[in-house]
């Protein structure tokens, strides 16, 4: 597959938390490193997403008493889960790991900052409708297929992924490049939702060996 000006790479929060030893760490988080730095030359464009939490966030069992983590509830707009306090702002567990190096990076983008809502996507708040203000940076920017790595393949990737099918945008997860949490069947699911909406499947060599 041949990569283009028109293509971006979203780098989905390899932070401090996600690894290894952190708040939140995804199993085997660490070897995402590796591969996105295998294709990331390949790329004229890239953005990175960071989660921003404020202390109190809704998304923090902490927040909820008698709550644990993994615990989950029905609001309104879906399933949330309770996760443990992670990636606050300011905090070491918040920056991105130091072994990531991609200051060619274009656009640092933060979200789920508000407090209230819970935020997977890179585009959207997990109510769907509450923009992050991706999908109008790429339009500018003339930015029109979309190629995802990082943490977790289950969540914020693959939410990201879903949400540029729905956008419109031609979008392919780079599997070697993920790494998933899998909690209660939710690699499954994604990958069933990514068939369903025409999420692209690739490994990282597709693109080092055909671009």
């Amino acid at each position: 597959m041949k990569i283009d000006e028109h293509d971006v790479l979203l780098v989905i929060d390899v932070q401090n938390d996600f690894f290894p030893g952190g708040a939140l760490a995804v199993p085997l988080g660490d070897e995402v490193i590796a591969p996105i730095h295998r294709i990331a030359p390949r790329f004229e464009h890239i953005v990175l997403t960071q989660d921003w939490h404020p202390s109190n966030h809704f998304s923090f069992a902490a927040s909820h008493p008698g709550k644990e983590p993994y615990d989950s509830i029905e609001v309104n707009y879906g399933t949330q889960t309770f996760w443990p306090p992670h990636c606050v702002q300011g905090t070491r567990g918040a920056e991105f790991h130091p072994a990531l190096e991609l200051t060619q990076a274009e656009l640092i983008l933060r979200k789920g900052f508000r407090p209230q809502i819970d935020s997977y996507s890179a585009f959207f708040e997990n109510d769907r409708t509450t923009p992050t203000g991706l999908a109008g940076y790429l339009k500018e920017r003339g930015l029109t297929r979309v190629f995802l790595a990082g943490l977790a393949y289950d969540y914020c990737v693959g939410y990201s992924a879903l949400d540029a099918r729905r956008l419109g945008l031609p979008a392919f997860v780079l599997r070697d490049a993920c790494r998933a949490i899998d909690l209660n069947g939710s690699v499954a699911a994604i990958e069933g939702e990514f068939a369903k909406e025409g999420v692209g499947m690739l490994e990282s060599f597709e693109l080092i060996e055909k671009s």
